[in-house]
């Protein structure tokens, strides 16, 4: 049994049990033992077979006993007791965006909701609107998903940074081998999409069948379906298909460039050149008028040939970067090592995991010159938010840390919440004591499109805010995005100087690449912030840079990439304050 599958077992426990009304933090051991699983780069049922399920973190004797259970019988019986109270067909009720557990349970008690068709009956008949909590809003919600293919299975996509993960442990595995020459990750995962298919590897090897040999020997490699001297297809533990490709090294611009993709950049690419004579494949060039094939061994190589540019991965989209490589217009890109400081991030104040301290030094080592510590007010609803009373005695810890260390500014700040009439939970005088404020909507997603936009442009307007926080709300995947016009907020944030954030966590990258880009043409300038929760999250804010450069912006469009003195001078309250003197 792979991990995948296990995990989706201890993924359908939680929920049952959520169904169930079980205490919250038996529900979210399950969540993070189906984490936990999924993402480990071993055989899980390796381990339970040999006694050893609990070194896989957050697996304690229980879990590992439930997990042996699946093993032996293909079941967890502690799941169908569950079961046996509900009809079948709830937990993919569950699992329809916007609803979760406790929603479909209240459908389920209500309305006899138990399975997808009769929550569409429900919905086209107009009495989910008659359920507390829901209205014409959360109805319409439910009748657009189904409509677009929801059907409360799994996704068959993996999250980008599980994925890469995985990739990078595999490259690494290959390079270390005598065999191999060169190793790059191709595909998706290459382009830094939100999510990924499946992994595409290409190498080259002076000695490919013994390469074949090692990537099949790989730990995170499950199962190997074929294989030969050009190369592999398997798939890992997770249950993600990779495809090991090993060409000579005369052809590996080619074949890179081939299944770095995107399909339509690739498509768009071979009809540019059938204009001009030419052919593209993952073999060559091939001139039509000569019958001479250019064997590439770079990349730069194959987009020379053609007359362009070279065309970083995270561009090739077919979003107008073929012209633009031909006119020698393409954007110098802003890199990882651009970002000077990170503006948004938690600590035990509220949900975080470390300390003032220990966030402050984490940042440090990454070189940054500035930390915001951001923790989340009073009425964020989710862990040990800070009231108002605590805010200042709050705001003078983190300027005692400040005081103490050597190379790095402090920030006392706060990730406000936006209240549905577009109010901040913190009076303007405890705002105005601040060195930062990120203002963000965490609750009240239902309102219309009108109401959802006025409250944010309010947001906006308020000349205490500096950033909006993940401002279209979407989780990867898991939720849509919020009914907002995003002109508005856009226009909004570019007329009173207000950042947009690029919130780096790699479950939101919200802003996104596409929404992203459209705000910096508007004259919007975003921060890269990695909403970080602990020191190891830190270090997603690769994953917001990966979103910025899929949005074509340059260092200039991100106020992070500045020393925190010019930030300071970029920001609306700065500049009300030099034009009011």
């Amino acid at each position: 049994m792979r991990n995948a599958e296990i995990a989706d077992a201890m993924a359908e426990l939680a929920e049952l049990n959520e169904l169930d009304g079980a205490i919250v933090h038996r529900v979210v051991a399950y969540r993070n033992a189906a984490k936990a699983i999924r993402e480990a780069g071993v055989s899980v049922a390796e381990l339970a077979r040999a006694g050893r399920a609990a070194e896989i973190p957050g697996i304690g004797k229980t879990l590992a006993e439930k997990i042996t259970a699946l093993l032996d019988t293909g079941t967890i019986p502690a799941a169908e007791k569950l079961k046996a109270k509900f009809p079948r067909g709830l937990v993919e009720v569950t699992r329809i965006p916007g609803l979760g557990p406790k929603r479909a349970r209240k459908l389920h008690d209500e309305l006899g909701v138990g399975s997808l068709d009769e929550l569409r009956v429900a919905a086209e008949s107009g009495r989910l609107r008659g359920v507390a909590g829901f209205g014409a809003k959360a109805e319409e919600n439910v009748l657009a998903a189904l409509a677009a293919g929801a059907d409360g299975r799994p996704r068959d996509r993996t999250l980008l940074s599980r994925a890469r993960g995985i990739a990078e442990e595999l490259t690494s595995g290959l390079r270390a081998h005598p065999a191999a020459d060169r190793v790059e990750i191709a595909g998706s995962a290459r382009r830094m999409t939100d999510t990924v298919k499946d992994l595409d590897l290409v190498a080259t090897a002076n000695d490919a069948g013994a390469l074949v040999e090692a990537f099949a020997a790989l730990e995170a490699i499950d199962e190997v379906h074929t294989s030969g001297e050009a190369g592999a297809k398997a798939v890992t533990h997770s249950g993600l298909a990779v495809d090991l490709r090993i060409v000579p090294p005369r052809n590996f611009g080619n074949l890179l460039q081939h299944f770095t993709g995107s399909k339509e950049h690739n498509e768009a690419l071979r009809a540019d050149a059938v204009r001009r004579g030419l052919h593209v494949s993952e073999y060559g060039v091939t001139d039509d008028a000569t019958a001479v094939t250019h064997e590439c061994a770079t990349e730069e190589e194959v987009y020379r040939v053609l007359g362009m540019e070279h065309i970083e991965p995270e561009l090739r989209e077919n979003r107008g970067e073929l012209r633009a490589a031909r006119e020698g217009a393409l954007p110098g890109l802003i890199r990882l090592e651009d970002i000077r400081g990170d503006l948004h991030c938690h600590t035990t104040a509220s949900d975080g995991r470390n300390s003032i301290e220990q966030m402050a030094r984490a940042a440090l080592e990454r070189g940054y010159e500035y930390l915001a510590i951001t923790d989340h007010s009073a009425t964020h609803g989710f862990g040990n938010d800070v009231s108002a009373g605590e805010l200042r005695r709050h705001a003078e810890r983190v300027r005692e840390v400040d005081a103490r260390l050597d190379g790095l500014r402090l920030l006392a700040g706060s990730e406000v919440n936006v209240l549905p009439d577009g109010s901040l939970d913190y009076d303007d005088e405890l705002l105005s004591e601040l060195d930062w404020v990120v203002a963000s909507l965490h609750s009240s997603f239902r309102l219309g499109e009108q109401e959802m936009t006025d409250r944010m442009v309010r947001a906006i307007e308020h000349p205490l805010v500096d950033a909006i926080g993940h401002p279209t709300g979407r989780l990867i995947d898991r939720r849509g995005p919020y009914e907002l016009d995003l002109e508005r907020v856009v226009e909004a944030a570019a007329r009173t100087g207000t950042f947009l954030e690029i919130n780096a966590n790699p479950d939101r990258r919200d802003l996104s690449d596409v929404n992203a880009r459209y705000a910096a043409e508007a004259g919007v300038t975003l921060v890269i912030d990695s909403d970080a929760h602990g020191v190891e999250t830190l270090a997603n804010v690769r994953y917001g840079v990966a979103t910025a450069r899929r949005a074509w912006l340059g260092p200039e469009r991100v106020a992070n990439t500045r020393s925190w003195e010019d930030l300071d001078a970029l920001r609306s309250r700065s500049q009300a304050g030099a034009a009011g003197t």
